[in-house]
């Protein structure tokens, strides 16, 4: 493709993407860590991030903001959100303009609740703005293992265009209009995917891991929908088919922080632990504001929240669960 490609982040997800779409276009990735870089441009690897996967030979990498995004047609995004902002910030002044930006991250900014597209309206205005969301283990499509991805855009024409730029092979890119739905979708399994963690943590079988996924969903899609997605997107790749990845897969970060914490770890000493982003911790006081500004009751979010912030622990978080009030399936709780 005649696109040249800048992408910022230098993480297992954001090398994974760099890696895909060196196959179709020039793209160059830029990583705060010089090491990091070296060893990309020099033995086409990201060790530190993605053991023992082989990069495309075609992708380069570079600490230089300037030159990852000056003569750029597309810039993807893989900044975790509570560093989106101030990258952005930093690339201001490079970017030229009218360039789609594309984001990777899936959570909220801790300060504002804002989803990572509406940061981009707010740092770059004017920029078309989109997400590639969706169930996808960086580890497992480095492996050549079939997957599928959305990338969600209001733009019809653009999108389109994008979406043949991250298409390849056995990883299959579907597009989405509900740019707030798939948005939300990736940002809400997380605080999910901690409490199926606990629950598999403190030795609870599948008859429960089963039972908040599915409650977890609904939580999801009630608060959703009050902040304008679309209900059919949560039954899609985005809601059910992220959540159900992370909430089961042993490479899931957010639910190995659950499992960290039903097996009685403090919140503190599992960060401490990891060197990668788990962005429900983080997320998760965003996403409770959000419910209590739309008057949504989200019992499993909040019982997480807890955790996360201190206040209780994966025990009392699962007794308080079971303590909810119980009425029709339709309805909370």
């Amino acid at each position: 493709m005649n696109l040249n490609v800048g992408l910022l982040g230098g993480g297992s997800w954001g090398t994974t993407v760099a890696s895909l779409v060196a196959r179709k276009a020039p793209i160059t990735m830029w990583a705060r860590d010089s090491n990091v870089v070296d060893e990309i441009n020099l033995n086409h690897t990201n060790s530190k991030y993605l053991p023992d996967a082989k990069l495309s030979t075609k992708l380069k990498a570079t600490n230089d903001l300037e030159q990852a995004v000056a003569n750029m047609d597309v810039i993807v995004v893989g900044i975790p959100s509570q560093n989106f902002r101030s990258v952005l910030e930093e690339v201001k002044k490079y970017i030229r303009p009218w360039v789609p930006i594309v984001s990777l991250s899936k959570g909220l900014e801790h300060n504002t609740s804002m989803r990572m597209t509406q940061v981009v309206d707010d740092v770059l205005p004017g920029h078309p703005r989109g997400v590639l969301t969706g169930p996808n283990l960086a580890k497992e499509i480095m492996a050549g293992y079939a997957a599928a991805s959305v990338m969600a855009m209001e733009d019809q024409v653009i999108v389109k265009e994008l979406q043949k730029l991250f298409h390849s092979g056995l990883f299959r890119v579907y597009t989405n209009h509900d740019v707030i739905g798939c948005e939300l979708g990736g940002v809400l399994k997380n605080i999910i995917a901690i409490a199926a963690g606990m629950g598999d943590g403190q030795g609870a079988g599948d008859n429960t891991r089963s039972s908040v996924i599915t409650r977890g969903l609904a939580e999801i899609t009630r608060l959703g929908v009050a902040m304008g997605g679309e209900a059919q997107t949560f039954s899609g790749l985005t809601g059910m088919g992220d959540l159900v990845a992370t909430c089961t897969s042993s490479q899931s970060r957010n639910r190995t922080v659950g499992f960290e914490l039903g097996r009685g770890k403090s919140i503190d000493e599992i960060i401490a632990s990891m060197f990668m982003v788990a962005e429900g911790v983080k997320s998760a006081p965003a996403v409770m504001a959000l419910a209590n500004e739309h008057n949504i009751q989200m019992p499993i979010a909040e019982e997480v929240h807890a955790v996360v912030m201190g206040k209780s622990d994966a025990n009392k978080a699962f007794k308080g669960l079971l303590r909810a009030h119980v009425g029709a399936e339709s309805e909370p709780g």
